[in-house]
Parts: C-alpha cells; structure tokens; sequence
C-alpha cells in the first residue's frame, strides 16, 4: 500500500510548536508524537528535520514534512514562509519525509519559483503537497501536478476567505467536485462533526493540529469563552 493509500479516510495530526513555547523542547515535541500515535494518528505533519528525523526512527505512519521561520511573521498574511524555496524543500529530503508540503499560494514568491520546488520534489522521488487558500490556487497546483492538495492557507493570506470561523468546507467541497487527486482538509477543524463533515464532502484525509497539539490555544478558547 503506497503512502497516499495509508492515508485515505484518515486523521493526521500536526505536531508543531515554536520555539518561543515551552512544548517546544524535544522530549516535549517526541512525547506529543506519541501520545497523538497512541490515540490512532495515521499521519503526522511536522515542521523542521529534527522532529522529522525522531519520527521516522520511531514510527511507522507517513510524515508530512514542511519548514518554517523560528518566528512567523507579522504580515504572514502577505508572505511565503512555508517550504518557500529549493533550499528548504533540499532539507526535508535529506531527513527522508515522505510528503513535502508547501506553500501553493500566488503570493510573490522569496527566490525560486512553485515550478521549480515541485520539480526539485519528484526529482528526488518524493510526494508533493499543496498548501493553499482558495479554489484557483487549488486547480492551479493541479494542472502543475502536485500529488496532494491541501486547504491549509485558506483564510491565512489576505485574499482567501477570513471571515469564517470554522473549516473551510465550501473549498473542499468544490476541490473534490473537481479535481481527482487527494484532497485534504486542513486548518480550524475543533470537533468531531468537521472531520465526519470532511469524509462526507470527498476529504482524503484530514490534518488536525491546534485542536489537539496547542495546549496554549486551547486554553484560550475556553477562558474566552464569554
């Protein structure tokens, strides 16, 4: 069964934190992959190669691999940081993540071109996924040949839709009525209802991460619940 078969009806859960926080350490971060294993994740969506590397020498399950600043951005809205380059695109190889992801959008790009990164990816024999923020973006990363496409960005650049609290279904359902590459839902997913949701609407897969990996952010929704 190849990586995107294992992947299908599936729950992959993003284990991610920045270094400002305290989850960042690295027995904290091979702790979290565990637990999240141990609860059924069939995938895992990492940022940078040391949590990559932990998790291809501890675990059997697809790793999506992405790099990212130390520190996002103040206008991320407006700026490619997510695998933005061949250089970055070159270290998740090199720590042998099974799906490089990255940022799809149309947004001016730091150095080398959409086309360029996907083409360095299936050079070396990797899976390509597509992060991005609305409908265009998705057939666009299609007709280049991306592997997967991925709702990511949606509601995360200053053109897609921002004013949704919620998943993004309204992509998914149109990315799945046309496209027949693997569609993946992912950002602002907080319960049961939106994976079941996501099956029903044609998702391959759907990526969980705030939700179940960012304490702080959970936190924050309950003492704001007012």
């Amino acid at each position: 069964m190849d990586i995107i078969d294992r992947l299908k009806n599936q729950v992959i859960i993003s284990v991610q934190a920045m270094p400002d926080e305290p989850l960042y350490k690295e027995e904290c971060m091979i702790a979290m992959m565990e637990s999240v294993v141990n609860g059924g994740a069939k995938g895992l969506r990492l940022a940078g190669a040391r949590d990559i590397k932990n998790a291809k020498k501890l675990f059997n399950i697809p790793v999506i691999g992405i790099t990212k600043p130390c520190k996002i951005p103040e206008n991320y809205k407006d700026v490619v940081y997510i695998t933005p380059s061949v250089k970055e695109a070159d270290e998740l190889i090199r720590v042998n993540a099974d799906i490089i992801a990255l940022d799809a959008t149309t947004r001016k790009r730091p150095k080398d071109t959409l086309e360029e990164i996907l083409q360095f990816i299936k050079k070396n024999n990797k899976l390509a996924m597509a992060d991005i923020s609305t409908f265009e973006e998705g057939i666009n990363a299609y007709n280049l040949g991306f592997d997967i496409i991925s709702t990511t960005l949606s509601g995360y650049t200053s053109y897609s839709n921002c004013s949704i609290k919620g998943p993004d279904f309204e992509l998914l359902k149109k990315l799945t009525s046309e496209i027949d590459k693997p569609v993946i839902l992912e950002g602002r997913i907080w319960t049961i209802d939106d994976v079941n949701k996501a099956f029903e609407l044609g998702a391959h897969s759907v990526v969980i991460g705030s939700a179940v990996t960012r304490p702080q952010l959970i936190t924050e929704r309950f003492c704001k619940r007012g």
